[in-house]
């Protein structure tokens, strides 16, 4: 997909939220000190009057955004997702999730796609982290067009949102006129028959490359995008399940806690299948290029084609 248009998902946040303030006056935007590089500085040089750096101190700026949704206004917190997730856990808890505050939680830099910044701010963990959140969704776009679109509609919902953004620039796979944005609904990117491949953020376009190989070899793969972590699809997994008779599920993040469980948890109650988990196997991550982790770690189109072969057959 070397000719196809990349774009950061970060990139795409910090667009979106530009677009947003031009049209809503109570959006504010937080960030703790990285405006460059979470892509909020686009949406600072706009609206500076509506955006607030809080300084290397995350856990404060969750207690802030809480106040400002408090006291009516739309706050997008903003930053690295080892951060947001992770150092901020109990303020995103206590002070956002458990009064159902209406904050949104931008969280850039997930996964081993940060390269070289190594293990320490790799965030294989937030989806598992903000799952557990009673009453959190939680949102993880695979491209441009979907990251706009979800800012939109966290804009639009009322409630508390996880939102997680990519460093590494990513084929553009949903520009086409039918795209539809709407939270808690998956998207079938691909019909098949023999196998069906659940996938999140930044493998999905890799997903789609491993099922063309695939089907070279006669096994026709059904690629299903799943945006919204939270609430899941849980119809539309069923029913590809039940059609397929095999789940593959392909994520950014540790396969404890994040879309593989979320699958898995629906599909053990409600329609037993043989399910392949594809993602980060309790490991911590390391330093290096990006599209080399991607593929040491198992989550380019090859080595999703050849573990979807070998579980398929």
């Amino acid at each position: 997909m070397s000719d196809v248009k990349k774009i950061a998902t970060r990139e795409s946040y910090g667009s979106a939220l530009a677009e947003l303030g031009a049209e809503h006056e109570d959006l504010v935007v937080l960030d703790a000190d990285l405006a460059s590089a979470t892509k909020t500085g686009v949406f600072k040089k706009a609206y500076p009057d509506r955006f607030i750096d809080c300084g290397i101190a995350e856990s404060n700026m969750m207690g802030v955004a809480a106040g400002l949704a408090a006291a009516g206004m739309v706050p997008f917190a903003s930053t690295f997702a080892m951060f947001a997730a992770g150092r901020a856990y109990e303020q995103v808890r206590n002070s956002i999730g458990y009064p159902h505050l209406n904050v949104k939680i931008g969280a850039t830099h997930a996964g081993i796609s940060v390269g070289e910044d190594g293990a320490t701010h790799q965030c294989n963990e937030d989806l598992a982290l903000m799952r557990t959140i009673p009453g959190m969704t939680v949102i993880c776009p695979s491209d441009d067009i979907e990251a706009k679109a979800a800012v939109r509609a966290a804009y639009e919902f009322e409630g508390p949102v996880y939102m997680r953004f990519g460093r590494l620039a990513v084929p553009v796979i949903n520009d086409r006129p039918d795209y539809k944005f709407e939270i808690g609904k998956g998207v079938v990117l691909r019909e098949g028959k023999d196998v069906t491949i659940i996938a999140t953020g930044l493998p999905v376009g890799n997903c789609l490359e491993a099922a063309e190989k695939l089907a070279a070899d006669g096994i026709e793969a059904k690629v299903i995008n799943i945006h919204t972590i939270k609430p899941l699809d849980e119809e539309l997994v069923l029913a590809a399940a039940k059609e397929t008779g095999k789940v593959v599920t392909v994520e950014e993040h540790s396969v404890i806690g994040g879309l593989g469980s979320a699958v898995c948890d629906v599909l053990a109650e409600k329609a037993p299948t043989k399910v392949l988990k594809i993602g980060i196997n309790d490991v911590f991550g390391e330093s290096g290029p990006a599209v080399e982790l991607i593929r040491k770690y198992g989550l380019d189109a090859d080595s999703i084609y050849e573990k979807v072969k070998q579980f398929a057959e």
